[in-house]
């Protein structure tokens, strides 16, 4: 018996082997199609090569794309676990062409497949066609030999495929596998069709025309082929089995949740086991690609279906959480063909774990609640819709979770009670809102998503994405169409909203009629506001469009923020444990970050520091993330960044291991942060870092501005042209620099020295006996100066000079300096207790149009604005001096 990976590796050999390039599954986050929560078949990562607007370099492609239907238009969440073939997760089987062939061949190849290398009987298979295909119709007369009786021609839109009201479309054909007359049910077309007799297991889609709007259709310029077969579908009948649930990769996952919570698989838990092994498969697969649980769009829609599958295990009588404890098991059997899940299984496990002990928390309370509100209803009455808003509201409960609970007692939920609390609860949220004090226009975020959801951020792992745009704001109103300054909102997006000290992203924003760049972008109430400029054509609302960030731009702020975290912890080592972050900013050109420490860093601390980053950089260490709660985060020693809110669940970034010095044990993460930023995938991605200096911030906060990659080589490529310019400027190498420098500065001092000497002289009368005469005023004697070509440093030697000639006295000098005045006055030591230098300087500094001065009874200094009064200066001290006791 072939197993479910047998079936897909033979899938993907044959078509491999008739000229297909096997294409690994997309991301169940559409890329490339904002109309779709999830990849839900195996063209939407082909979409627009069917439509030519991608061109790839191979036209024949086969792949086995992973599926969830759980949310919008396609969601069979309702029905997992009680019927045979419904999954929220499942792999698609497809085989495509892109304008290389057509019927002729997409037909032969199904036929051959199916019945040699799958070993199908052919008397079991029939097919269905589109009414006027006559060419399918009789292609498989000539292939399988098929009767008209097993030909089966449809007129409904079943047998007509339509990628939209417009665009590329074409006829289909199905093809069905006969259970047996054993099975109830009819043929396709036929009354009794709904039943499980005739299953059908593959449709090939013709794209062979193209629809207009006013209802014309024309032949596509490119016919183009794709098909769909579900391998859980196929994998049933090649075992042998009716039922999804019995083949051999879900019964193994069956088995493992028997075995977590001790209940028989084909007990009277038998529903609980299916559920829980369908959802183990969504949900990790969901993590993997990058969604985490929330209250917003995926993450919600995640969030449900773990929670279905926990509340069934908690049926199955499970105390303890059991999710995370089946995660090995389905990396087993599914593990080789999609990589991603053993590379993510840490993570997976530990979300699981964390979203389950917490549900665990409010489960008990949330259904006693539950019997409660039903113990006082009647018989079969429908739970009342408020009862059931206040499950979602207090205990987390979504209301298909309270509806999949009713529906095993046969009972319902007034959802028209239920949509009328939350109305109400958003009109609250409304009124709270615009009296926050938030700035007025700052409403508009708030209303727009109300009304269409907050902004799914897809940029954790890409920078390409389609999405919608939902509104164009100008001048804080919504617009129908822009074509110069605009505020774009979407509903998905690649470019990050400014936060936690990360700047907004730039790029662009493309759709068919118009191109704008964005130049910033910032989020509010969950809505991410793309500021742009429209620079080619227009932009409307409700248009599909193609995102792009600035891979440049990004690449360099995602360096400086993953080097932020080796800084942070870098200061915490060299400094103590004290150092706590207080501001950053992380840029596409620069990185700055404050941290608390009472001191400037001495320069062989900051260069241990910058040496310890790029010391992990080097050690090219990958980038972990991890979601847990905020206390489990820091109890785990994880480090709460400035400004930053935390909800109930936060990233936790870690990168880095110790090497058995410092802090920690060999092998412990060397840095660990809380932070919703974007990162490197590995520290070497940063490249370098440069640390540019120290200085203050605020009192108690030093600040750090340093470079990373680019920025900080071409930092130190200019710093080297900078030496070698100094070196021949010097005539010195590089390394004798330092050493002629300290030589030139110690001479130019020593000449400094003899020159402000010989100034001094000079201004004193070359030191010869033409110099200032001492007259006698008041029994003490004074001696003044008028002096230029000086400055105000020199006047205290000159002070000096004049008390040594005087002997005992008073003396004083006015210097002219560039036409203001600096004035000092001396005072020998046996008369200061009659007289004080800082008296005769002030009565000298007002007279000169200043005011003040100071100093010691010995020595003062003052400044003036008017040289030109020194005169009235010298008589102004005199006056002062004739006074004196």
């Amino acid at each position: 018996m072939p197993s479910l990976n047998d079936i897909r590796s033979t899938f993907l050999g044959y078509f491999e082997r008739n000229g297909h390039r096997v294409v690994d599954s997309s991301p169940l986050v559409p890329r490339n199609d904002p109309t779709l929560m999830f990849a839900n078949s195996g063209m939407v990562q082909f979409k627009n090569c069917f439509t030519g607007v991608e061109t790839r370099e191979y036209k024949r492609a086969t792949t086995a794309q992973k599926c969830v239907r759980a949310g919008g238009k396609h969601n069979d969440l309702d029905n997992v676990g009680y019927t045979a073939r419904h999954h929220t997760f499942f792999e698609m089987l497809g085989n495509f062409s892109f304008g290389d062939y057509f019927k002729s061949d997409a037909i032969p190849f199904a036929w051959e497949l199916l019945t040699k290398d799958f070993g199908i009987p052919k008397d079991r298979l029939l097919v269905t066609v589109y009414h006027t295909d006559d060419e399918a119709a009789n292609i498989w007369k000539k292939v399988a030999g098929l009767s008209d009786d097993r030909i089966i021609r449809i007129p409904t839109n079943d047998n007509f495929w339509m990628m939209g009201p417009t665009g590329p479309c074409g006829p289909c054909t199905e093809i069905f596998f006969d259970h047996g007359e054993h099975i109830w049910g009819g043929p396709p077309g036929s009354a009794d069709e709904d039943g499980d007799r005739f299953i059908e297991i593959w449709n090939l889609v013709f794209m062979q025309y193209e629809q207009f709007a006013d209802g014309t259709k024309r032949d596509l310029d490119m016919q183009s082929i794709d098909t769909g077969m579900g391998l859980e579908r196929i994998g049933a009948l090649l075992q042998g089995k009716h039922d999804n649930y019995d083949t051999d990769l879900m019964r193994s996952l069956i088995e493992a949740s028997a075995h977590a919570t001790s209940a028989d698989p084909d007990g009277p838990g038998k529903v609980h086991h299916r559920v829980i092994a369908d959802h183990l498969r969504s949900t990790s697969f969901l993590i993997a690609d990058g969604v985490m649980p929330s209250n917003e769009g995926r993450g919600y829609v995640l969030r449900r279906i773990m929670r279905r599958a926990m509340r069934h295990a908690h049926m199955l009588g499970a105390v303890d959480p059991v999710m995370h404890k089946l995660v090995p098991a389905l990396v087993r059997q599914m593990g080789a063909a999609y990589p991603e899940l053993t590379r993510a299984q840490a993570l997976i496990e530990e979300t699981l774990k964390l979203e389950e002990t917490r549900f665990k928390q409010t489960l008990d309370r949330g259904l006693k609640l539950l019997d409660d509100e039903l113990a006082r209803l009647p018989e079969g009455a429908a739970l009342p819709g408020a009862a059931a808003f206040k499950l979602y509201d207090t205990y987390g409960f979504p209301l298909d979770l309270t509806q999949d609970a009713l529906r095993e007692q046969g009972r319902t939920v007034e959802t028209e009670g239920f949509e009328a609390a939350m109305a109400e609860q958003k009109a609250k949220a409304r009124a709270s809102w615009a009296g926050s004090g938030e700035a007025k226009d700052a409403t508009i975020w708030f209303e727009l998503a109300e009304k269409n959801g907050t902004t799914e951020f897809l940029g954790y792992d890409t920078e390409t994405a389609e999405g919608e745009i939902l509104a164009l704001v100008i001048d804080g109103a919504e617009a129908e169409a822009a074509t110069g300054a605009v505020q774009i909102v979407v509903n998905q997006t690649p470019f990050y909203g400014e936060s936690g000290g990360q700047v907004g992203d730039a790029g662009w924003i493309r759709t068919e009629t118009g191109l704008a760049h964005v130049t910033d972008t910032r989020k509010t109430a969950g809505v991410f506001v793309h500021l742009a400029t429209v620079t080619e054509g227009e932009l409307r609302r409700g248009q599909p469009a193609k995102l792009e960030v600035s891979h440049t731009r990004r690449a360099a702020i995602r360096a400086n923020h993953s080097a932020t975290h080796l800084l942070h912890e870098a200061l915490r080592r060299a400094l103590g444990d004290h150092v706590a972050q207080k501001g950053s900013l992380n840029a596409e050109d620069r990185l700055r970050f404050d941290f608390s420490h009472a001191k400037a860093l001495a320069p062989e601390e900051l260069a241990a520091v910058e040496a310890e980053v790029n010391a992990y950089i080097r050690q090219n260490a990958a980038v972990d993330t991890r979601i847990m709660t905020p206390d489990d985060a820091r109890a785990l020693g994880a480090q709460a960044l400035f400004g930053e809110k935390y909800g109930d669940e936060v990233r936790v970034v870690s990168m880095g291991h110790l090497a058995g010095s410092g802090k920690g044990s060999d092998g412990a993460t060397y840095s660990l942060e809380l932070c919703g930023g974007t990162h490197v995938a590995r520290t070497g991605d940063i490249g370098a870092f440069v640390a540019l200096g120290d200085s203050a911030s605020s009192a108690g906060v030093r600040r750090i501005e340093a470079l990373t990659g680019q920025a900080a080589l071409d930092h130190l490529k200019a710093q080297a042209a900078r030496l070698a310019e100094i070196g021949a400027a010097l005539k010195a190498a590089p390394a004798e620099v330092v050493d002629r420098v300290r030589a030139l500065a110690d001479e130019r001092r020593q000449l400094a020295n003899e020159v402000a000497q010989l100034r001094r002289e000079l201004a004193m009368g070359g030191g010869t006996a033409g110099g200032p005469q001492a007259k006698d005023i008041n029994g003490i004697r004074f001696m003044a100066q008028v002096v230029a070509g000086v400055s105000g440093k020199d006047l205290p030697a000159l002070v000096d000079d004049l008390k040594a000639r005087i002997g005992s006295g008073a003396v004083l000098i006015v210097a002219d300096v560039g036409g203001k005045a600096a004035v000092a006055a001396g005072v020998t030591p046996d008369l200061i207790a009659r007289l004080s230098a800082v008296d005769l300087v002030k009565a000298a500094a007002e007279a000169l149009g200043g005011k003040g001065g100071g100093g010691r009874p010995d020595m003062a200094q003052a400044g003036g604005s008017d040289a030109t009064k020194s005169s009235e200066a010298v008589a102004a001290v005199e006056a002062v001096i004739g006074t004196a006791p």
